[in-house]
This record gives C-alpha cells, sequence and structure tokens, in this order.
C-alpha cells in the first residue's frame, strides 16, 4: 500500500514518532520509579515536548509543494507543519502548569492521557482522508474525555468529563453518519478525491448538503460555536485547570484546522450552502458569547464563554473561503493559543492559592502579585484586539477577510461584538487593579516554572502584535498550501 517508505515519509512523521517515542518512556518510567520521585514524570514529559518541538521546527518542514503521503493518508504541507507547532506549545505550558498542580502531577497516567491526545492532534492538523480524519479526532477526544474528569473526589470534575463524553459522543456519531454518506457516493475516504467528486457532479446536490450539515455538527462540537456550545462551560469550569487550558486552546485549534481544510477541499462546490450556515453560527456564537460573559461572576466560566465567542470570530476567515481567509485562522489561533496559555496560566497560579475561581476574589491582585496582574492585562487586551498585542492583527486579519469575501455585514456584527467583549474583559481587570483585596500584603508566589512560562507567552503575544511578519508568512505559506 505505502510502496518503499522514503525520507520525506519518515520526515512528516516525525512528530509522531517522537510523541509514541515519549509516550512510551513516560510509561515505562511511571512503572519503575518510586514514590518520592515521581515528580520526575512532569519534567520527563516537558523535556520529551521540548525536544520534539525543536525535531518539528528543524526537521520536519515541508517543500514548497503540499504532498499526500501514507497511501494518501496524510497531508504533509504547511498547514499540518505549523499546526503542529500550535498543538505542541499548548502541550508544553500546560505541562509546564502542572508542577505544582499536586492532585495531578504524580500521576503518571495524566501525562500519558496528555501526550496521546496531543499525538491525535497533529495527525489531525495532517488528516487527508476520512478514515484517519475520524481515528485521530477519537485519539485526540477519548483522553481529554478522562482528563476532564480526572479529579474522581470532585464532583464538579466527574461531571465535566461525564458531560463532555456524552455530548462528544452523540455529536461524533452524527459526523460519523456524514463521513459514511461521503464515502458512499464518492466511493473514496480521500479529501481530494471526494472534492474531484463532487466536482464531478457524481454527489446529489441534497445529499451533499446533508453530508455537510452533519460534518459541521462534528466540528462545531470541537470548536464549541454555537448552537453546540453548552458543554463549554460546565466542563471549562470543572475539569482541572491546567485542562481546561489545553481544550480552550490546542483543542480548539486542532477543530478549526480540520474544519478549514475539509470544508475548502471536500465542499468547495456547495461553497455558499457552508458559508450561509456558518455564518449564522459565528453571529450567533459571537453575540451569545458576548453578552453571555458579562454576567458570569466564574473566571473560568467567564473564559469559557470568552473561548465561544472567538470561535465566531474565528469563523469569519473560513467563511471566507480565500487565502487571506485560510490565513487569517491559523493566524488568529497562533495568537489565540499564546493568549489563552498566559490568561489560563494566571487563573491557575492564584487558585492554586487562594482556592477559588470567582472573579470577585481577584480584588488586590495587583497589589499582592504586579507580574500576575500585568500578563492578565495583557491577556485581556489581546483577546479584547487591543493594539500593539497579538489579538489586534488577529482581528483585523479576520474582519479583513470576511470584508474581501464580501461579507461587510458579518465584519460589522464582529466589531460590534468586540466593543462588548472589551467591556468584561475590562471588569476583570477593574477588579484586580481598582478593587480592594482582603489579604494586599500578603504576597502571592509564583512558581519559577510557571512564571518562564507565562513570561515566554507574553513575549510571543506581543512579537505577533509588532514583529507579525514571519508569523504571517507561516500563516500565507500554511493558506497557499489548500489552494
Amino acid at each position: 500500500m505505502f510502496g518503499s517508505i522514503t525520507t520525506d515519509m519518515v520526515l512528516a512523521i516525525l512528530p509522531e514518532i517522537a510523541l509514541l517515542v515519549l509516550i512510551a518512556v513516560v510509561f515505562v518510567t511511571d512503572l519503575v520509579v518510586d514514590e518520592k520521585r515521581r515528580g520526575i514524570l512532569a519534567w520527563t514529559s516537558i523535556i520529551g515536548l521540548l525536544i520534539t518541538m525543536l525535531l518539528t521546527a528543524f526537521f520536519a518542514q515541508p517543500g514548497a509543494e503540499a504532498e499526500t503521503l501514507w497511501g494518501g493518508m496524510l497531508r504533509h504541507d504547511w498547514l499540518a507543519y505549523v499546526s503542529k507547532l500550535i498543538f505542541l506549545f499548548g502541550a508544553l505550558i500546560t505541562t509546564v502548569f502542572t508542577l505544582n498542580w499536586d492532585s495531578v502531577r504524580f500521576k503518571g497516567e495524566f501525562y500519558v492521557l496528555l501526550l496521546t491526545s496531543t499525538l491525535g492532534m497533529t495527525l489531525m492538523g495532517a488528516s487527508a482522508d476520512l478514515i484517519m480524519l475520524f481515528l485521530s479526532i477519537e485519539t485526540t477526544s477519548i483522553p481529554l474525555y478522562v482528563l476532564a474528569g480526572f479529579l474522581t473526589d470532585d464532583d464538579r470534575s466527574t461531571e465535566a468529563g461525564f458531560k463532555y463524553l456524552l455530548f462528544g459522543a452523540m455529536t461524533t456519531a452524527v459526523m460519523l453518519y456524514g463521513f459514511s454518506l461521503l464515502y458512499g457516493f464518492a466511493g473514496s475516504t480521500g479529501l481530494y478525491e471526494i472534492s474531484a467528486a463532487i466536482g464531478a457532479g457524481q454527489i446529489p446536490a441534497a445529499a451533499l448538503a446533508g453530508a455537510a450539515v452533519l460534518v459541521l455538527v462534528g466540528f462545531g462540537f470541537k470548536v464549541a460555536m454555537a448552537p453546540l456550545h453548552f458543554w463549554a462551560p460546565d466542563v471549562y469550569e470543572g475539569a482541572p485547570t491546567p485542562i481546561t487550558a489545553f481544550l480552550s486552546t490546542a483543542s480548539k485549534a486542532a477543530g478549526f484546522v480540520v474544519l478549514t481544510r475539509v470544508m475548502i477541499a471536500a465542499f468547495s462546490s456547495v461553497q455558499a450552502e457552508w458559508q450561509l450556515m456558518l455564518a449564522i453560527a459565528a453571529v450567533i456564537s459571537m453575540t451569545l458569547g458576548n453578552l453571555v460573559a458579562l454576567s458570569q461572576t466564574n473566571i473560568k466560566r467567564l473564559l469559557a464563554y470568552s473561548s465561544i465567542a472567538h470561535a465566531g470570530y474565528a469563523l469569519l476567515g473560513v467563511i471566507a473561503a480565500s487565502e487571506l481567509g485560510a490565513a487569517s485562522v491559523v493566524y488568529y489561533f497562533l495568537v489565540y493559543v499564546v493568549t489563552n496559555m498566559a490568561a489560563f496560566g494566571v487563573v491557575i497560579v492564584v487558585s492554586r492559592v487562594i482556592g477559588s475561581d470567582e472573579i470577585a476574589d481577584y480584588a488586590g491582585l495587583s497589589r499582592r502579585s504586579p507580574g500576575l496582574a500585568l500578563v492578565m492585562l495583557l491577556a485581556f487586551l489581546s483577546l479584547a484586539g487591543i493594539p500593539p498585542l497579538g489579538g489586534f492583527i488577529a482581528k483585523v486579519l479576520v474582519f479583513a477577510a470576511a470584508v474581501q469575501a464580501e461579507f461587510v455585514w458579518l465584519a460589522v456584527i464582529g466589531v460590534l461584538n468586540a466593543i462588548i467583549g472589551l467591556y468584561y474583559y475590562l471588569i476583570v481587570l477593574k477588579v484586580v487593579y481598582l478593587t480592594p483585596g482582603k489579604d494586599e500584603q500578603k504576597a502571592l508566589p509564583t512558581p519559577r516554572p510557571q512564571a518562564v512560562a507565562l513570561v515566554v507567552s507574553i513575549v510571543l503575544l506581543l512579537l505577533m502584535g509588532t514583529v507579525f511578519a514571519p508569523w504571517y508568512q507561516w500563516a500565507l505559506n500554511s493558506a497557499s498550501a489548500l489552494f
């Protein structure tokens, strides 16, 4: 089936090979290390992920022309390459945030599950076949169901894991039915073969529209876009906070990479139909996410509704169905992963000390920890789209893509929603900087590894908003692989 295995084929899956080796190392280490030294599990994962990122960055870069390898199952192009770096970065920062989280850092199964989910994401980003896509989605999702409910002594975590599993299984079944329709009519599971069959008129319009709706149900759940967002607030609140950070960044980015590739590659001939569906979903996501976030008192639920709103913004790039649109989606998630990791990093450090995720308990944070308050300020202003931070460039790009594709009304709705979003981000910052706190004289320490991760995230966030040309070139290269 594969013929002779070439160097290019091996380099295309180098990140996956490295992750498999790392998973095996962590698994074996967990079996042999004694109880007093189990903290080495987290450091093994961190070092392994860092090595995997370096190997990917320097040895897995694709050529100028996209290649379909491994029997047509995987696509080796810039979109896959950049998305793998995004997922690995998200997993790396998440693992750093667990170092002082006693509920998970001594448990090897936590890191095995996290790494396995990351492996699934890297395969999602490169999938060029429905079978590989389904397997990679499940490889990503099943560990996340377990991780969301990992804190078995916490009722909210158990509830989060059960809800995520239940809704995830239902939407996956719907998506799989859509895949089966595509295969039944096209006679192939390859995305690009299906695209050719659609272009040749081989699939009836009604069946194609139905398949598109079913597939969008599955992808809509993965990216938490309305009206398939209902799981996100409860899961984000109940899951261990490092996993919430991972869900809201790497997992969402993986969903959008697949959504962009599949809709552009396989459904280009019914573009007008799915553009309308996604436009409606984008409006609902932006508006509902921002309006409901206004009334939230829990920081994790606020960020959950913020995540729903940001899914709506990113959908504008998908709806544009152009090179600029695809590039804007990639750039959006380059920025969004870094920004949300910084925001959740502060939540992780603060909640570990004060034992609360209520916004009111962040009062006086600027006096207790000026550094953490500054990170939250920059992260929230970036989420709101304020220059010179990366979030500003990301929003400009998705709005520009919508305008270029003659969806001016969508861009206008997006700008109005961004103003609403700014309001609730500023409410949190008002509590952090202006509201007197109870223990203002008591310093709030930040462990050194988490401090380093937060500094790296903020530096990247500033670079993406000022020296944005290199990052945008990555995004353009990724988009060109689709057209």
